[in-house]
């Protein structure tokens, strides 16, 4: 089963296309919860126009956005979790995918996508660049976290990762309440100890640029609570010198770039073809 959560305050304009994103898939072994806080703008009647399709709901104040989402992740049962903010929505095919690629790597604790999608708010898709991978020793010295000194390549976009509930449940089972807004960069820094992260070369989801929504009004503070994270685990940033050295090492072809001692490794999910299956390879970046 896959469990997902969906925090949401005022954001009716968007919340029906997100719910739908969920509701949609025609995937019969799905949970779907909805924690609204309280919303003045219709979006109670909007989520109880498919109360019947939840496993739970409710609408009222709350302590915010991460305290909701783990009451909400309290509700699940499924072996497999994510969560999608109210703004933000899925492909139609992202939960088969998921469902198919979990079933058939039992060694998979968490994957994102390899293709972010970020979309408008007329629904227009705006950007769909691949990424190169993920890794945890890059993550940790500030590969995924925007900021000055040109390391940074890709943020891991929240709604396109999903992980085993035994992984949730090894780092913590709960996102931490004492941030404000980077919980799920909290999360995957805990999620780093015990596993690595598989990138899946479909899209998954969009993320929604629009000038309410959390990561856009609040992103300075969400920088400095990344910071702070990455802080914990004390490995150095890379020097100005090394910044260079791979800004320039990017310019070669992919086989050109494996540099012993810079290049990462990255583990890909990626189809192998007509009347094939999903295939685990290995990638490569500086």
């Amino acid at each position: 089963m896959i469990s997902i959560v969906t925090p949401s305050f005022n954001q009716g304009r968007y919340l029906e296309s997100c719910m739908r994103s969920v509701l949609d898939q025609g995937l019969s072994d799905l949970e779907y919860i909805v924690i609204d806080g309280g919303s003045t703008d219709g979006s109670p009647d909007i989520i109880r126009k498919y109360s019947s399709q939840l496993r739970f709901w409710r609408s009222a104040p709350d302590a915010g956005y991460l305290a909701a989402l783990n009451e909400g992740f309290s509700k699940t049962s499924g072996e497999i979790l994510a969560w999608i903010n109210s703004d933000d929505k899925y492909v139609p095919w992202a939960f088969q995918v998921i469902a198919d690629v979990f079933k058939k790597f039992p060694q998979v604790q968490w994957l994102t996508t390899l293709f972010p999608l970020v979309m408008d708010e007329e629904d227009r898709v705006l950007s769909c660049r691949q990424t190169e991978g993920y890794n945890r020793t890059a993550f940790y010295r500030g590969r995924n976290l925007r900021r000055e000194g040109g390391f940074y390549s890709f943020v891991i976009q929240q709604e396109s990762t999903f992980w085993r509930r035994s992984l949730w449940e090894a780092a913590g089972g709960r996102l931490d309440e004492a941030l404000k807004v980077a919980g799920d960069f909290e999360l995957w820094a805990r999620f780093f100890e015990h596993a690595d992260l598989y990138a899946l070369a479909v899209p998954l989801a969009c993320f929604r640029f629009q000038g309410t929504s959390l990561s856009f009004e609040q992103a300075d503070l969400y920088r400095q609570e990344c910071e702070a994270v990455l802080e914990r685990y004390g490995l150095p940033e890379p020097s100005w010198a090394e910044v260079h050295l791979r800004r320039a090492l990017r310019i070669l072809p992919p086989r050109l770039r494996r540099v012993p001692g810079l290049a990462y490794p990255a583990k890909i999910i990626e189809h192998a073809g007509r009347n094939k299956s999903w295939t685990v390879r290995p990638g490569w970046f500086v």
